[in-house]
């Protein structure tokens, strides 16, 4: 064995070349109790082996075309022997590699490691937080269930807003004038080959600038970067270092390995991502939402204001992306320690909280309706007591007509408008007549019922909700019992 190996490596040089790498020296600081912030980046690497392994053996399976590729799923799911659980934990690894880019490009932050001399590492790393997304995206676009089809809708809008290139955006995105089997095929290559493809290149050069430019030293106070002076620093630095082959990456390798197990756990115990069902764009009961890295901005254009819409979608993106690309060159010398650095901190502690509220709002969506609440969710029996058959059936209406979808009754129901408990004493019923008939004035979320309703269904509806009143008094009160 040891003369096969000596063979390869005479022939190949792997010793020469990959002992230096692993062996090369970095700061002291970084490999003591501080190091633990600096597992993140390692992490990513090793859920993306996870991703491309994974994502290798679906492709053995997935067939990428409109007629074979929701069924091809539906195989994996429950005939494939493990293809749910190789599902699921393409799906998890992936999230988890975007939580681990979020995090090591947030420590990077604080830490100011994106300075002299890492201007590029950080520009790379951006690139690589990019790729990510697009991979994140692009695999809901595969599932090809109502979700990936209205993403897909959603996201060719998007650019057909670009001025002058939004049409041929558009067909460069979806393969021509509609979705159809060309987007399934489009996004699957932009999946496996077109963006894992960019990200390997990305990394490949992030990782050579880790190794020639080195780890950043944990930030002092009052030490900060200068560019005249801080090579020759950094120098003396990792000549008293440590050899990364050592604690440092045994203390990777314990993270990558808790990233796995987390990984894995939740695969087991929560299975794969859909699909829903089939992607029909008739589909009425339809309310689909992106995934949850996207969940903020699907929230941000949901509770902004029309006339901003088009801002939230070409330029903020754009000066987002910017900024993020600017950041080293804004900031490249100075204090690198967070304690030195509040803006720095708050930034990151308003971006999270942003985010994180932005996500949440996203995920409970208030004003969406609940497409299945009419014929999921039945009126509350203690509202149906006592009442008069015109009355029953008025509350029939409010049933069938869908009324449940956007408002709920005793907390059961959709949350886009007001609970309708007790909106027998907040509206008479003129009030009542006007607001089903006209909508909200100006547009708003209401929309006008007035043509869907015959005069007895309205008389009957209206006759129902003046009996809806407040716990404190008699809920018949005004009706016919």
């Amino acid at each position: 064995m040891k003369r096969i190996v000596a063979w390869f490596d005479a022939r190949l040089s792997v010793r020469e070349s990959l002992l230096p790498m692993l062996t090369h020296p970095i700061p002291r600081g970084a490999a003591g109790p501080m190091g633990w912030w600096y597992v993140f980046g390692s992490a990513s690497l090793t859920l993306l082996i996870v991703q491309i392994l994974t994502g290798i053996a679906l492709a053995l399976v997935f067939v990428p075309s409109a007629d074979n590729a929701y069924e091809s799923l539906l195989y994996l799911n429950y005939e494939q022997p493990f293809g749910w659980f190789v599902r699921a934990l393409h799906y998890y690894a992936g999230s988890g590699m975007v939580v681990m880019v979020f995090a090591h490009m947030a420590q990077v932050f604080l830490h100011g490691a994106f300075k002299y001399p890492r201007e590029l590492t950080w520009v790379l790393g951006v690139c690589l937080l990019l790729c990510t997304l697009g991979m994140f995206f692009t695999g809901q676009v595969l599932r090809w269930d109502p979700d990936a089809y209205w993403g897909v809708a959603v996201g060719g809008s998007m650019a057909g807003r670009v001025p002058v290139m939004g049409p041929y955006l558009v067909r460069l995105l979806l393969g021509g004038p509609a979705i159809s089997g060309d987007t399934l095929s489009r996004f699957f290559a932009l999946h496996v080959f077109v963006i894992p493809g960019a990200l390997l290149f990305f990394l490949s050069i992030h990782l050579w600038l880790v190794l020639k430019r080195g780890v950043s030293e944990p930030p002092v106070p009052g030490q900060g970067v200068d560019p005249n002076t801080y090579d020759a620093k950094y120098e003396k630095e990792v000549q008293n270092g440590v050899p990364f082959l050592g604690r440092p990456l045994l203390r990777d390798a314990i993270a990558s390995s808790l990233a796995v197990i987390v990984v894995v756990m939740l695969a087991a115990a929560m299975g794969p991502k859909g699909p829903s069902g089939p992607p029909d764009p008739t589909l009425s009961g339809a309310n689909p939402r992106p995934e949850w890295p996207f969940l903020w901005l699907f929230a941000l254009l949901s509770l902004s204001p029309p006339a901003a819409e088009t801002f939230i979608v070409l330029v903020f993106p754009v000066l987002l992306i910017a900024a993020l690309f600017l950041v080293p060159f804004v900031s490249r010398r100075g204090e690198r320690a967070p304690s030195r650095r509040p803006i720095a901190v708050l930034s990151v502690l308003v971006i999270v909280t942003v985010l994180g509220v932005l996500t949440y709002e996203g995920v409970s969506a208030p004003w969406s309706p609940k497409m299945t609440a009419w014929s999921g969710d039945p009126i509350p029996k203690d509202l149906l007591e006592h009442r008069s058959p015109r009355q029953m059936q008025g509350a029939a209406v409010l049933q069938v007509k869908q009324c449940r979808n956007c408002h709920a009754l005793e907390a059961l129901g959709g949350r886009r408008g007001p609970d309708l408990t007790d909106v027998g004493d907040r509206m008479t019923p003129e009030q009542l007549i006007d607001q089903i008939s006209n909508g909200t004035p100006g547009g708003g979320n209401m929309p006008a019922f007035g043509k869907q309703i015959s005069p007895t269904e309205m008389e009957a509806l209206v006759d129902f909700l003046t009996t809806l009143r407040g716990s404190g008094r008699d809920r018949v009160e005004g009706g016919t019992q």
